[in-house]
């Protein structure tokens, strides 16, 4: 360790890519960690696109570093042609060459001046699989984190391939020890890491050999060398995920994670009155600020029984929402049969804005700026749009049910409010969630995404739509479901409660328990100071 690297912090270097639902934890525990540890200097890689979470982070003295990708590529266009296949194939291609060259320029210029320090690290979510290579790259230590299980499993016929493509190295990972790097990580979330997309990359650009743990030169595994198994921090409650014991032994579940409540305002306002008031004071006080009056009205309106939430997050950005006026009429077709009142959240996809504004323009005159500041009623007033984002911890507790798409972040929020489900999943992890609501009986049984959003226009398919999502509300708020889901908020939350012992709730961060934070400095500092420190 030279003189240069003394005086220079420890660095913690957090990488996350995705969506909103998959950025957002991480640049959270980003914060809390750099609240906590004031000798690291800590920075976030993630996508330019997120760059509204750039002054959250620098109140917690954390360096927002913007890669230029987007958080997705359309995975619904309708190719006419196998040209436009092969196109879509190729700009996909010139996309990841480029992220991955940000990603390593980043690395680069963090790690690559100086020697690397003990302390140093690399926290990576699913989806920046790049982080790994780039510490093995930089001699940093790799931590993983995610809110959910891995989204993605291997080919059934990846092991038998493996095994007989790389058989020393099988045997080297086969043989492990409990405590280091095995085929359970492999085959539990590293797999990726062996294929011909990860390979190339790997030794062509990074000079590393094509597949971890193996000599560049050599092209055999590293028996000298037997790393311990990473250290993956699951965001969610055992209660609520199994953890079966094929899992890598250094796998922890750390309970759910939580976001500052303040990142979950869109309108400043509501945010200097959040930070004015105990995070606990969202669940009965009513009050946003004036420019909200017509969202509150409509949840408290003592005429009328508590709304049904409708969000679908990001999936109108991921191309799953193609026609928003369809989408509108399934909510209106089931107003037309039932009592239900409902809130949707447009999560500010702008298509859908625009057909909210076009059947708002029909019936009165519409100020555009009003509706995207305030939000405005449609059908009779009994389906309220918002375009801006408040927290799901002060909405949810208000509303009779909750329907969404199954990202873990609105499924954990509702299983905290305690309301009934019902979830339409689209993509990856959404799906495993919609089956694990509806296995612990807190939703029914999962919709498939024609009934949310039909894929003809017509009357017929638009009627049939409605009358399931009818069906599957009704499910969702029998006394059976209803019992259920407040029974599985008051096991959380006596998990959460035991979790954070006699914390001051007005310092309320990511880590609803110390058992992240503390797993996470036990690979950043000499397990002695780590010990000590948490004693």
């Amino acid at each position: 360790m030279g003189p240069e690297t003394e005086n220079r912090k420890p660095v913690a270097l957090f990488m996350a890519f995705g969506t909103k639902g998959d950025i957002y934890p991480i640049s959270a525990i980003a914060a809390a960690f750099a609240s906590d540890q004031k000798q690291y200097r800590v920075v976030l890689v993630t996508h330019s696109a997120h760059q509204n979470l750039s002054s959250h982070l620098e109140e917690r003295h954390v360096m927002f570093l913007g890669i230029n990708s987007p958080p997705v590529l359309s995975v619904c266009e309708n190719y006419g042609s196998g040209s436009q296949e092969l196109a879509f194939s190729q700009q996909k291609m010139i996309a990841t060459r480029d992220h991955r060259q940000e990603c390593y320029s980043a690395a680069e210029g963090i790690f690559g001046h100086d020697s690397t320090m003990e302390g140093d690290f690399i926290l990576i979510n699913f989806f920046a699989l790049e982080g790994w290579s780039l510490a093995e790259l930089f001699h940093v230590r790799c931590v993983v984190a995610a809110p959910y299980v891995v989204p993605y499993s291997a080919p059934s016929s990846f092991e038998s391939q493996f095994r007989r493509e790389h058989p020393l190295l099988y045997k080297y990972l086969q043989e492990a020890d409990s405590n280091q790097v095995s085929w359970k990580d492999v085959a539990h979330w590293m797999w990726p890491l062996y294929t011909e997309n990860w390979g190339l990359w790997r030794s062509d650009v990074l000079y590393l050999s094509p597949f971890p743990f193996t000599d560049p030169v050599t092209g055999l595994p590293t028996w000298h060398d037997r790393p311990p198994s990473p250290l993956l921090l699951y965001g969610f409650s055992k209660d609520i995920v199994e953890c079966p014991d094929y899992w890598p032994s250094n796998v922890h579940v750390c309970g759910f994670w939580s976001l500052p409540t303040e990142w979950q305002f869109s309108c400043k306002k509501c945010q200097e009155i959040s930070e004015l008031s105990y995070p606990g004071d969202l669940r009965t006080k009513d009050e946003v600020c004036s420019a909200h009056v017509k969202l509150q009205w409509f949840l408290i309106n003592p005429a009328s029984t508590p709304p049904i939430f409708i969000g679908l997050s990001s999936i109108g950005s991921m191309g799953f929402l193609r026609n928003p006026q369809t989408f509108l009429q399934v909510i209106q077709t089931v107003l037309e049969i039932t009592n239900y009142r409902f809130i949707l959240f447009t999560a500010g996809y702008e298509p859908l804005d625009e057909a909210v504004q076009v059947i708002a323009s029909e019936s009165s005159h519409l100020d555009k700026r009003q509706y995207l500041e305030e939000g405005i009623c449609l059908f009779d007033s009994r389906l309220f749009c918002f375009p801006n984002m408040i927290p799901y911890k002060w909405l949810f507790p208000r509303c009779a049910a909750a329907i969404h798409h199954g990202g873990s972040g609105s499924t954990a929020a509702a299983l905290h409010a305690g309301i009934p489900q019902v979830l339409c999943p689209f993509i990856l992890d959404q799906f495993y969630w919609a089956e694990k609501m509806y296995w612990i009986g807190v939703a029914p049984e999962p919709l498939n995404r024609s009934h949310l959003i039909p894929d003809k226009l017509d009357d017929v398919s638009i009627g049939m739509a409605a009358k399931v999502l009818s069906r599957a509300i009704n499910d969702a708020l029998s006394p059976n479901i209803k019992a259920r889901a407040l029974e599985i908020a008051e096991r959380i939350s006596l998990e959460v409660a035991l979790d954070a012992g006699d914390k001051d709730s007005r310092h309320e961060t990511v880590l609803s328990s110390p058992k992240s934070q503390k797993l996470l400095l036990s690979v950043t500092a000499r397990v002695s100071a780590v010990d000590v420190w948490w004693s």
